[in-house]
């Protein structure tokens, strides 16, 4: 894969943040919690003759025990080895016979599966998810299959994929105590040395419907559709055992952290990673603007300055990386050929301190204004990204109506409150440094 600087930070965290519709293009829903906790989110939309079936679990990297880590990823292959009614690698078969396409995503904060069908094929979709939940086959053949799959991505995405652990190298440094400090696809050994019993106990322990959402989009009529979902999921037992939820509370960082790591590639990076709060809080939406302001398009602000004025610059990124407990901005740049990575360093601190020393322009900030409102608005488009908002928001924010109204906390942000971000957040003190370098050097 052609290395892109965009592409290793929105893949290492596949729900960056939860994107929404601007208030005149109001999505409508129906939801409700069926007595075994399950939550359902149905939204009709009858524009195409497509449904999509989407159960997302409240359970990612963040919920594993620290000396097995990779669990929430590994659950995500080996929910589709098949259940007592379907065999083992048929999921998928079933679901393209059908006409239709099918995927599941891991992050930090929760687990997601989703198949897109024809609309005549509802019930077949619900009947799926509810064979997922109610009882998969969890086998020694399964498990050994899929602890091979996963082990080999680890390798082919993560440690032998060039920039592929500037992420891990990265985090594992920015947190002492939190488990966010633990990549989502999480440590080897782990993986090989997990037993049936391990695997088994964190699955009885999240995968139930009291810790999950079922949304259900598209070509849809209400009525019938809950008749269907009381069908298929009402009679699945709900879970018992708490659900084992982080605590612990990363400590201010009053201390920069500088650090160096050499690896198989051909161009250094330079890395700066600054703790931000937890999404859905008043500041984060200045924080996500922030990054924004720096280097989404070619006349943001870092790249105007690295990339197009002094071209000691490759490729320049900053994004939040949103998650449900407090996260990280990241500003990663790829210096030209001959450029010193400490130039970079020095003209990043330079922009950073004109934004938290200097009001961004009124021009500056309906521009950002537009941005956002069009991001957001373009991540509801189709059926499928409805779904998976609808279930990020409910699970993250308690409010999947954030679908709707999210985009007034953005309106919301003043050039003031993007200024005191940048001086709350965007602190020396409060970053970790890193200088990601070619092994022959």
């Amino acid at each position: 894969m052609k290395f892109s600087l965009k592409l290793i930070i929105v893949s290492a965290c596949i729900l960056l943040a939860g994107p929404a519709q601007a208030s005149e293009q109001r999505i409508a829903f129906t939801e409700y919690t069926m007595d075994n906790g399950l939550h359902v989110i149905l939204h009709e939309d009858n524009t195409t003759p497509n449904v999509v079936v989407n159960i997302m679990y409240h359970v990612g990297a963040k919920n594993e025990h620290p000396e097995r880590t990779g669990f929430a990823h590994f659950f995500e292959h080996l929910m589709f080895e098949g259940s007592e009614n379907i065999g083992r690698g048929e999921f998928a078969e079933i679901v393209e016979k059908a006409g239709g396409s099918l995927n599941a995503f891991t992050s930090f904060d929760v687990t997601n599966y989703f198949v897109l069908l024809p609309s005549n094929q509802l019930e077949l979709g619900l009947w799926l998810e509810s064979e997922r939940l109610l009882h998969p086959v969890i086998d020694s053949i399964g498990i050994a299959t899929q602890k091979d799959v996963v082990t080999e991505e680890m390798k082919q995405t993560r440690d032998n994929q060039p920039y592929g652990r500037i992420l891990t190298e990265t985090i594992k440094r920015a947190y002492t105590v939190h488990p966010y400090q633990t990549d989502v696809l999480g440590k080897d050994e782990h993986i090989r040395n997990a037993t049936y019993n391990d695997i088994t106990s964190f699955h009885d322990m999240f995968y139930v419907p009291n810790n999950a959402v079922l949304v259900v989009s598209g070509d849809i009529d209400l009525d019938e559709t809950k008749e269907l979902v009381e069908k298929y999921f009402g009679e699945i037992p709900g879970g018992e055992e708490e659900f084992r939820r982080p605590d612990v509370q990363e400590p201010e960082r009053m201390t920069e952290v500088r650090d160096t790591v050499y690896d198989n590639i051909q161009l250094p990076a330079l890395i700066q990673a600054y703790h931000i709060p937890a999404m859905g809080t008043e500041e984060y939406y200045a924080v996500q603007m922030l990054g924004t302001l720096l280097s989404q398009g070619q006349s943001s602000r870092l790249y105007r300055r690295l990339v197009v004025e002094d071209q000691t610059a490759m490729q320049v990124q900053a994004m939040p990386l949103g998650l449900e407990d407090p996260g990280l901005t990241m500003v990663l740049a790829i210096p030209n050929i001959g450029t010193d990575p400490q130039v970079l360093e020095a003209t990043i601190n330079e922009e950073l301190g004109r934004v938290r020393e200097e009001l961004i322009s009124e021009e500056e900030m309906q521009k950002l204004r537009n941005q956002v409102e069009s991001r957001m608005v373009n991540s509801n488009t189709t059926i499928a990204s409805r779904t998976t908002n609808l279930a990020n928001y409910h699970l993250i924010y308690n409010d999947a109506n954030l679908i709707n109204t999210e985009i007034d906390r953005y309106m919301a942000v003043s050039r003031e409150d993007i200024r005191e971000a940048a001086r709350k957040y965007l602190r020396e003190n409060n970053r970790v440094v890193l200088y990601y370098l070619p092994e022959q050097q």
